[in-house]
């Protein structure tokens, strides 16, 4: 995490008031909802970690494929493999 010395971006005013209650402490201000970013959207790891349920469901519910052997091509859990399968 990046810090900012607050007299760079902050109104003097605003800093003041800020003094009231905490003083020479770091302390965390957080995003907007509306600007909040899951998990991963950025490097694109919910996009493939989300294909790649795709496709254990297709190969279990249309291909056929067993848990047992799902578990085994994807490196995963049987509970794991499960918890996908039944997922909505």
């Amino acid at each position: 995490m990046k810090y900012v010395n607050a007299a760079t971006v902050l109104p003097e005013k605003l800093i003041k008031e800020l003094q009231q209650y905490v003083q020479g402490e770091a302390i965390y201000i957080p995003k907007l909802k509306k600007n909040y970013q899951q998990w991963g959207t950025l490097s694109g790891g919910r996009q493939a970690i989300d294909d790649r349920n795709r496709s254990i469901k297709k190969a279990y519910k249309e291909d056929g494929a067993s848990i047992s052997e799902l578990s085994e091509e994807y490196f995963l859990s049987i509970e794991t493999i499960k918890k996908i399968i039944y997922s909505k």
